[in-house]
Order: structure tokens, then C-alpha cells, then sequence
């Protein structure tokens, strides 16, 4: 199990800023590991739908073994 960061992106400043973790329990790589955490993620930190655009992971993090 590892920690991926959570991200709320700011488009028009180009900004990122953390806003939580999500935890990958995957124990083999699949082809909608990504997907399904940015899933997970908008669920538990976006409150609008807008919201959930403007959600995102590290996926460089998510990817390293």
C-alpha cells in the first residue's frame, strides 16, 4: 500500500496545491489503477461537480513500484 497525492489544479494561475492522499492497495498493476483513484479521489475531496474537474493525482507517484 502506498500514498498518492490528491491535488486541486488552478488552470488559469497554473498551480497545483495539496489537498489530501488517497492510498493505492493494488498489489498488481492493472489497467485502471490510475483511473480508479482519481475516481476515489474526487468522491471523497469534491463537493461540487465543478469541483471534481478540477481534482487530480500525482500520477508519477501513482506509476512508481
Amino acid at each position: 500500500m502506498k500514498s498518492v497525492s490528491v491535488y486541486r489544479v488552478d488552470y488559469v494561475r497554473k498551480t497545483k496545491v495539496r489537498i489530501g492522499t488517497v492510498v493505492e492497495r493494488r498489489l498488481k498493476e492493472r489497467g485502471n489503477n490510475l483511473a480508479g483513484l482519481l475516481n476515489l479521489a474526487r468522491i471523497l475531496y469534491a463537493a461540487s461537480p465543478q469541483e471534481a474537474f478540477l481534482t487530480a493525482i500525482d500520477g508519477q507517484e501513482a506509476r512508481v513500484a
